[in-house]
């Protein structure tokens, strides 16, 4: 991490136990320790982070964490989105930049971590940053599960969405190019002043339609530098992504051995 300097960046991982799909996946064991901890040690590798805290509603969360020294955040029960949590961690904390890194995510990659707060250094008049990868299979592309991102030539997003963008006019179905959309990666990088008013703001037309908090972001006309990544993202949403990931994990600790 990152030693104290001209900008104090704080990430925030958000870990609610009340999962819908999968209660507790965020202290299921993976590799003998839980899973949100993979996280956090993933987000320390990152060198522009100055400091890692995880945010929890739960103290069954925060008794899994505390035997490995993992710093934790009590927040409120009622939060809606984590979001909204991660913005209540922002009132309380000493920090120039906010960063949202999923608590589901534990090989997330502390590159692109790197890579979109670095966008906010080069760009001082933007308050919000993301990252997105290059779809390269065809059935992501009309996966609503996989939230598409299209750019201006600056590299800033225009629009968010759970259908195909862009729509390739003279393509047949099935025969569309590939390389020309873009995976949304939800990681996500705040100025703090910015974070806590949006976070105040009501939800608008365009992110209730498509069930994307960062549209909001965007129809009240603020720019959201979005950075290039080849991380795939891999949450865990279900015991079967919890199994996934295990081979994954195993499988690079036995490569690194």
């Amino acid at each position: 991490m990152a030693e104290a300097g001209k900008e104090r960046v704080l990430a925030v991982i958000p870990a609610r136990f009340a999962s819908t799909r999968f209660p507790g996946k965020v202290i299921a064991p993976l590799a003998g320790r839980p899973l949100v901890y993979h996280t956090y040690l993933r987000t320390c590798e990152a060198a522009l982070v100055s400091e890692v805290v995880v945010a929890t509603d739960d103290p069954k969360v925060r008794a899994a964490l505390e035997p490995l020294r993992v710093p934790v955040v009590m927040t409120r029960p009622d939060h809606p989105s984590g979001t909204d949590r991660i913005a209540e961690v922002a009132e309380t904390h000493r920090a120039d930049i906010i960063v949202n890194v999923q608590g589901d995510e534990p090989l997330i990659d502390p590159h692109t971590i790197d890579e979109a707060i670095q966008a906010l250094f080069d760009n001082p008049e933007v308050p919000m940053s993301t990252a997105r990868r290059a779809i390269s299979d065809r059935a992501e592309i009309a996966d609503p599960n996989i939230v598409k991102v299209v750019c201006d030539k600056d590299g800033r997003a225009l629009y968010f969405s759970r259908h195909p963008i862009p729509y390739i006019r003279d393509a047949r179905p099935g025969e569309e190019p590939i390389g020309c959309r873009w995976q949304h990666i939800g990681l996500y990088v705040y100025r703090r002043d910015f974070l806590i008013e949006y976070a105040r703001w009501p939800q608008t037309p365009l992110e209730q339609l498509e069930k994307l908090e960062q549209l909001r972001v965007l129809e009240h006309g603020y720019p959201i530098a979005v950075v290039n990544t080849s991380y795939r993202s891999i949450g865990v949403d279900t015991p079967e992504d919890l199994e996934r990931v295990r081979t994954m994990l195993e499988g690079a600790l036995e490569g690194a051995g």
